[in-house]
C-alpha cells in the first residue's frame, strides 16, 4: 500500500452518533479467486432479527468480541446513523467474514418498504438469499412479497428461523407458514431441542448429531436423539424424500422405497446441488442471544450456496448501446463492476460499494465511471475518467485496506467523484456499461424549503449528494408551483432524507405539496385591450379587441387574426399574440397558466409612431384579462391513470377507498395468485399521500403505479390546495 494510502487509512472517519472512529489499519479480507467467495443478501421484514443475526455470526467467527445492541446502536451494519436513530436498517451494508478459507460477504438489507431500493441493490450484488423469518411475528406479507421477488430473480434462497429464545417463540407456527407461504421445498435440515419447552440445542436430521448451545458459551456436543425430539423421525423421512426428489439420480427414490439406507454424504451433495440450483430450501433454527445454530448456518452457508462463477453475469454494452462481448465472472476478465451503494463521508468524501462482476479492480488504476438511463430520475448520462487510489474491505463504519478486488468479489472506493449508485466502472481502454437494476418509482412528494435564502446553496449542494447515492428518491423543481419536490418511497425514507440533509448543516423545512392547476374559460367571452401613455417624446399607443372561447380538453392554444383593413398593422399581430401567451403563463384568475382556449383579434387601433411591439404585447394581455374579467373561469385539476396491485382480500376496502378519493375505477383484472390488478382515474391532489395509505391498507403489500392522463374541470364543492 502506497504512503499516500497508508495516511487516508490512519485519517478520523465519522463514526455513529456523531463520535469520531477511526479507520482499521489492519488487512482487509480480499480473495484471491471467485471460487472462494460467497455472496448472500440477508432477506426478511423490518425487526426479523436480521442484524442481530450478523452480530451472532460475527461473533461465533471470532469477527467481534461482544455483540452490539440495536437500542443503543452498536450493532455493526447499521452504522448509519439514519439507522441508529430509527432503530432499524435503512440501507444496504456489507459485513465480510471468513469461513473455512471460504470469504463470506453477508449483506445486510432493509426490511421496511420504504427502502426496497436498497433491498434491490443488495439482490443485485448477490449470488444467493438468505430469508430471516422471526418465531415470534411468524411470516407477513412482505416477506412473501420478498420471496416472489427473488424467485422472479432465480435466486438460490435458504431460511433462518431467528428470536427462538424469546418467551413467544413458535418454532412449529412458523416453519408451517414458512411451507405455505414459499412452497413445499422449503424443509427443515436442524429441529431444535426442547426437552423442558426451553431450546438447548439443535438435532441434525441427516446427521443425527446434537450440538447444545448455552447463552454465552460455544456450542457443545449434545445428547439428544430422534427418539427424544418429538417429529424428528417423520421430519427425517420428508426431508429424505425431498432431497431425493431433486436428485440427478433417479434410481435414488426406488432404492429408498426399496428400504436401502442412503448414504449421507450423497444426500448432503444433493442437497448441496439442489439449493444451489435454486430448487430446494433448506430450513435452519437459530437464536442470536445464545448462539443457536450460528455454526451449522455458517458452514451451510459455505456448502449449499453457490460461488459467483455459477451465477449470471449481466449484459453489457459499449457506450454507444451496442451489445459487447459476453462477460464471465474471470479475474482476468475485461473489467466490469457495478456501484451499488454510494454513501458520503466527511474525511473520505464519497465512498462508493462496488460488486465486481468480471476483472479485477487494482489500487492506483485509471478506470471508467459511466452512468446511463436514469435521467428520468435526475440522473443525467454521464461518463468520467478517473483514477482508483484506495480499495477497503468494508465492516459496518470501519475501512480495511485490501490491495485488490477480483470478480464475484464486493469492496468500497473512495474519492470516485462522480460515480453513483448504479454506475459503470470498467477499463479506460474498454469501457463498459453493464445493464441496470429495476428501480422502484418513488411515489410520496414531500415539499421542502429552505429556511434562510443562504442556505438554498447548502440545500442544492447536499441534495445532489444525497440524489447521487439514492435513486429511489427523485428531485424535482416544478416549473409551475415554483415549488422544490422530493419525491420518496413513504414516509420512512422520507425522514431519512430529511435527517440526513440536516447532518450535514442544511436548515429547511417541510410544506404543503401544492397541486398544479389550470384555467380555461367556461364559455366565450370578449376583451378589450387598451394600452396608451404620453411621457415625453414617442409615446406608447396599442388598442385590440379579442374574442375568446374553450377548445376540448387537450385543445391547446389557437390564435386567430380576423382583423380586417388594416387597423392593426401586420407587424403587430404576432406581438399581440406574444403578449396573449404570456398572460396565459401568468394566468388570470387565480395564478395558473390559462389552458385550451382559441383568441380571434377582431379590431384594434394603431398610431403611426407611438405604436410598438412591446406596446401591443400589453395591450394584448390586458385584453385577456378583461375577457376573463367578463367572463367565467373554470380551474382544471390534472388526473393520472393509476395502477394499483392488491392481493384479493384488499381489493373491498381499495375500491372504497377510490370512491372517497373521487376515482374513477375503470377495470379489474384476476393477475394469478391471489393477486387483482385494479385499474382507475384518480385526481392528483387525492394522490400526495397515497402511497403511504395504500400500505396501511393493505399490510404493505400493495403497490400502484401512476401517469398522467389529463386535466379535468375541478368540482365547486372542492377546494383545492
Amino acid at each position: 500500500m502506497s504512503v499516500k494510502s497508508a495516511k487516508d487509512s490512519a485519517r478520523p472517519a465519522a463514526g455513529r452518533n456523531g463520535t469520531e472512529k477511526r479507520t482499521d489499519a489492519s488487512a482487509g479480507l480480499a480473495a484471491l479467486e471467485p471460487a472462494g467467495i460467497r455472496n448472500i443478501a440477508l432477506i426478511g421484514h423490518s425487526g426479523a432479527g436480521k442484524t442481530l443475526l450478523i452480530e451472532a455470526l460475527l461473533a461465533a467467527n471470532g469477527m467481534i468480541t461482544r455483540k452490539g445492541s440495536i437500542a443503543d446502536g452498536t450493532t455493526v451494519s447499521d452504522s448509519d446513523p439514519a439507522a441508529v436513530h430509527q432503530q432499524r436498517s435503512v440501507s444496504l451494508s456489507l459485513v465480510p467474514l471468513m469461513v473455512a478459507g471460504t470469504k463470506v460477504n453477508l449483506l445486510d438489507t432493509p426490511g421496511y418498504p420504504d427502502f426496497i431500493g436498497e433491498m434491490r441493490a443488495g439482490l443485485r450484488a448477490a449470488d444467493a438469499a438468505l430469508f430471516v423469518v422471526s418465531a415470534v411475528d411468524g411470516i407477513d406479507a412482505t416477506t412473501t412479497a420478498l420471496w416472489a421477488e427473488c424467485a422472479h430473480r432465480r435466486l438460490p434462497r435458504a431460511v433462518v428461523i431467528t428470536r427462538l429464545d424469546h418467551p413467544r417463540a413458535n418454532y412449529d407456527a412458523a416453519l408451517a407458514g414458512c411451507r405455505k407461504a414459499f412452497g413445499d421445498g422449503v424443509l427443515p435440515l436442524y429441529v431444535p431441542v426442547r426437552p423442558d419447552g426451553e431450546v438447548t440445542g439443535l438435532l441434525g436430521l441427516l446427521s443425527g448429531t446434537a450440538t447444545g448451545y448455552v447463552a454465552g458459551e460455544g456450542p457443545s456436543e449434545g445428547t439428544a436423539t430422534a427418539d427424544d425430539v418429538p417429529g424428528a423421525a417423520d421430519a427425517c423421512g420428508e426431508l429424505i424424500e425431498g432431497i431425493i426428489a431433486e436428485s440427478e439420480d433417479e434410481t435414488l427414490m426406488d432404492r429408498y422405497l426399496g428400504g436401502e439406507d442412503i448414504d449421507t454424504a450423497v444426500l448432503m451433495d444433493d442437497l448441496e446441488t439442489a439449493v444451489a440450483r435454486g430448487s430446494f430450501y433448506p430450513v435452519l433454527p437459530t437464536s442470536a442471544v445464545t448462539g443457536l445454530g450460528t455454526s451449522e448456518l455458517l458452514d451451510m452457508l459455505v456448502r449449499a450456496f453457490p460461488p459467483p462463477t455459477e451465477a449470471g453475469v449481466p449484459g453489457a454494452t459499449d457506450l454507444e448501446g451496442r451489445p459487447g462481448s459476453s462477460l464471465g465472472c474471470d479475474p482476468d476478465g475485461p473489467l466490469a463492476a457495478e456501484v451499488v451503494r454510494t454513501s458520503n463521508d466527511p474525511f473520505l468524501g464519497r465512498i462508493c460499494l462496488v460488486r465486481v462482476f468480471s476483472g479485477t479492480l487494482r489500487e492506483d488504476t485509471p478506470v471508467h465511471v459511466g452512468g446511463h438511463g436514469l435521467a428520468d430520475r435526475g440522473h443525467q448520462d454521464h461518463d468520467t475518467d478517473e483514477r482508483v487510489t484506495h480499495l477497503y474491505s468494508p465492516l459496518g463504519s470501519a475501512l480495511r485496506p485490501v490491495p485488490f478486488c477480483v470478480a464475484g468479489d464486493l469492496c468500497a472506493l473512495a474519492k470516485l467523484g462522480s460515480a453513483e449508485t448504479g454506475d459503470t466502472i470498467s477499463s479506460r481502454d474498454n469501457p463498459l456499461m453493464l445493464a441496470t437494476w429495476d428501480m422502484p418509482e418513488p411515489l410520496l412528494p414531500v415539499a421542502v424549503e429552505a429556511d434562510t435564502r443562504s442556505d438554498e446553496d447548502a440545500l442544492a449542494r447536499s441534495l445532489g449528494k444525497i440524489a447521487a447515492g439514492d435513486p429511489t428518491m427523485r428531485v424535482e423543481r416544478n416549473q409551475e408551483t415554483h415549488q422544490l419536490v422530493l419525491w420518496c418511497m413513504g414516509e420512512a425514507h422520507a425522514e431519512v432524507v430529511m435527517d440526513r440533509l440536516r447532518e450535514q448543516g442544511v436548515k429547511l423545512h417541510t410544506v404543503d405539496v401544492v397541486t398544479p392547476l389550470r384555467e380555461t374559460f367556461a364559455g366565450p367571452a370578449s376583451g378589450h385591450g387598451r394600452h396608451i401613455k404620453q411621457s415625453g417624446g414617442h409615446g406608447q399607443y396599442a388598442v385590440c379587441d379579442i374574442e375568446v372561447e374553450p377548445l376540448e380538453r387537450g385543445g391547446g392554444f389557437e390564435f386567430v387574426d380576423r382583423t380586417v383593413g388594416g387597423v392593426i398593422p401586420g407587424t403587430f399581430i404576432p406581438s399581440v399574440e406574444k403578449g396573449v401567451r404570456a398572460q396565459m403563463e401568468k394566468g388570470v384568475s387565480a395564478g395558473f397558466p390559462v389552458v385550451d382556449v382559441r383568441v380571434r383579434l377582431v379590431g384594434g387601433k394603431a398610431h403611426s409612431v407611438d405604436s410598438s411591439d412591446a406596446a401591443f404585447q400589453a395591450a394584448g394581455a390586458l385584453a385577456l384579462r378583461e375577457a376573463a374579467a367578463a367572463g367565467r373561469i373554470q380551474l382544471l385539476e390534472p388526473v393520472s391513470a393509476v395502477s394499483i396491485t392488491v392481493s384479493d382480500e384488499h381489493v373491498g376496502a381499495v375500491m372504497s377507498d377510490l370512491s372517497g378519493r373521487r376515482g374513477r375505477l375503470t377495470g379489474t383484472t384476476s393477475s394469478g395468485e391471489g393477486l387483482t390488478d385494479i385499474s382507475a382515474e384518480v385526481p392528483d391532489q387525492e394522490l400526495l399521500r397515497y402511497a403511504i395509505d395504500l400500505r396501511a391498507l393493505t399490510a404493505g403489500t400493495g403497490r400502484f403505479t401512476r401517469s398522467y392522463l389529463r386535466h379535468d374541470p375541478v368540482p365547486a364543492s372542492f377546494t383545492p390546495s
